[in-house]
């Protein structure tokens, strides 16, 4: 690669973005009120409401996985209606296979429903990394970091800790986003694409504490 004075403006950036988020403390939900749950994934599961897209379960790689098929404008929303979450550590891997307009997964957390939650997201065509609020069905991004896009046709693991307004994310087991927002307080986990992105999920793991 080229060695340009944009190239390490981009360089210096990204640099900058990673070592901001990796010095500081990390996250976690420590209250005595905590509880977990952990969905593979593999198996139809009653508590998961598919707002938009089309989600199936179908086999990949030896195991069942849950994946959104079709193009959806302007998302794809699956919100699991199982426990509301305060504070919340959620966790899953994630493999987008195709996409021309994007190619993203995400998390979705403190839902109050399809249309007003906060989402990080990764995409395999961009080189950032983003935490969204979404009001009435409308995006803000409200924090972002740069990255290497995820490979398409790898698998890959997003994590959120929020933890009151603080909200740390990490992409691959690094820490690349430490913001503060006091939107929503509490509510559902989900997942999350865009457009015509065609992503499997598997293993997704919850800890947190009860929530409205």
């Amino acid at each position: 690669m080229k060695i340009t004075p944009a190239v390490l403006l981009l360089l210096a950036a990204r640099a900058y973005a990673i070592s901001a988020a990796t010095d500081v403390p990390r996250l976690a939900i420590t209250s005595p009120e905590k509880t977990s749950m952990k969905d593979d994934l593999g198996k139809e599961n009653p508590k998961w409401k598919f707002v938009a897209g089309k989600w199936t379960y179908r086999p990949s790689g030896g195991r069942q996985v849950l994946a959104q098929v079709v193009e959806t404008q302007p998302w794809a929303v699956a919100i699991l209606e199982d426990q509301k979450f305060g504070d919340v550590d959620v966790t899953v891997r994630f493999r987008p296979i195709s996409g021309k307009e994007d190619a993203s997964g995400g998390i979705i957390f403190r839902a109050k429903d399809g249309r007003n939650y906060l989402l990080v997201r990764a995409n395999a065509l961009e080189n950032n990394f983003r935490l969204y609020m979404i009001v009435n069905g409308k995006r803000s991004t409200i924090a972002s970091a740069r990255v290497t896009e995820p490979k398409l046709g790898e698998w890959h693991k997003i994590r959120v800790v929020a933890k009151g307004p603080k909200i740390q994310a990490y992409l691959d087991d690094s820490l690349l986003l430490d913001h503060e927002d006091k939107t929503f307080t509490g509510g559902w986990v989900g997942l999350w694409t865009k457009a015509d992105s065609v992503t499997e999920f598997a293993d997704l793991e919850v800890t947190g504490t009860p929530g409205k």
